[in-house]
C-alpha cells in the first residue's frame, strides 16, 4: 500500500476524524492529559493541510461532545481554551489558504467570549470554497437532531412547513450540517471501535476506519492509508455491485 493515497481514484469528498487517544498518549509519557489535547491540536494543524493535499474537499473533526462535559472541570475548561488558541493562532493563515471554517453544535451553553471567536471565524471565512473545515464542539447527534425536531415542530405549528413534505431533504436542512454532503469516510483513532453519537444522520452509509494509533501520533501516512482503505471498498447503498449475481 502506498504512503499517500493515489489520486487517480474517487473520493472521499468528506471524511470525519473521531479524534481519541490524547489522553492515553499523555499518561503513558507520564504527563497531564492537558498535554495530550495541546499535542492533539498540532495533529489537527497537520491533518487539515494533509487531507487538502490528499484531495478531501471536507473535513469534519469531533472535538468536544456534549458528553464530554462530565469530565474533570480543569480539562473542560483546558479544551475549551485550546478551541479559542487555535481559531485566534490559525484564522488569518486558515481564511487566506481558502479553508472555510463551521463550528457545529450547542452554543446556547458557551460563554460569551468563545461563541464571539467562533462568529468571527465563521464570518471571516464564509465566502472560501477551496476546503471546508468543520470542529464539532459541543457536539452530540442525538442532540443534534432534537434540536432539529424542535425547529421542525416550530416550523409546522407556525404553518411555514407542510407535514406532509417532510423528506430527507427537508430534515437535512435543519441539522447543523445543512448546507455540507454526507459523510463518506468516518475516522476513528484509538482503536476504540464506535462512533460515540458522531453524526449519527450524515454518516448512514459512511466507511468505518478504526485505527490503532493514538491521535497526537496520527500522520499523513495514516490518513493517506485509511482513504486507500476506503477507495478499495464497494459503495452500494444497500443495493448491489453491478455485474454480480
Amino acid at each position: 500500500m502506498s504512503d499517500d493515497a493515489s489520486a487517480d481514484q474517487p473520493g472521499p469528498r468528506h471524511a470525519a476524524i473521531i479524534m481519541d487517544g490524547n489522553g492515553r498518549w499523555a499518561k503513558s509519557r507520564g504527563r497531564p492529559r492537558s498535554f495530550g489535547h495541546k499535542r492533539g491540536v498540532e495533529t489537527v494543524r497537520r491533518t487539515v493541510e494533509d487531507a487538502g493535499d490528499l484531495g478531501v474537499r471536507y473535513l469534519t473533526l469531533f472535538s468536544f461532545s456534549t458528553e464530554n462535559w462530565s469530565r474533570p472541570a480543569d480539562e473542560v475548561g483546558a479544551l475549551f481554551e485550546l478551541l479559542k488558541h487555535y481559531v485566534e493562532a490559525d484564522l488569518e493563515g486558515l481564511a487566506q489558504r481558502g479553508v472555510r471554517i463551521r463550528i457545529i453544535g450547542r452554543r446556547d451553553n458557551l460563554g460569551p467570549d468563545l461563541v464571539a471567536i467562533i462568529d468571527r471565524a465563521e464570518a471571516r471565512t464564509c465566502e472560501n470554497t477551496d476546503f471546508h473545515l468543520t470542529i464539532a464542539f459541543n457536539y452530540g447527534g442525538r442532540d443534534e437532531l432534537r434540536r432539529a425536531s424542535q425547529a421542525i415542530a416550530r416550523a409546522a405549528a407556525s404553518g411555514a412547513l407542510d407535514p406532509d413534505q417532510l423528506d430527507e431533504t427537508v430534515l437535512s436542512g435543519f441539522l447543523d450540517t445543512a448546507d455540507l454532503p454526507d459523510v463518506d469516510l468516518m475516522i476513528r483513532t484509538s482503536g476504540e471501535q464506535r462512533i460515540s453519537n458522531f453524526l449519527l444522520w450524515q454518516a448512514a452509509y459512511a466507511e468505518l476506519v478504526f485505527l490503532e494509533v493514538l491521535w497526537p501520533d496520527f500522520d499523513r501516512q495514516d490518513l493517506a492509508r485509511a482513504i486507500d482503505t476506503y477507495r478499495q471498498r464497494s459503495r452500494r447503498y444497500g443495493g448491489v455491485d453491478v455485474g454480480a449475481a
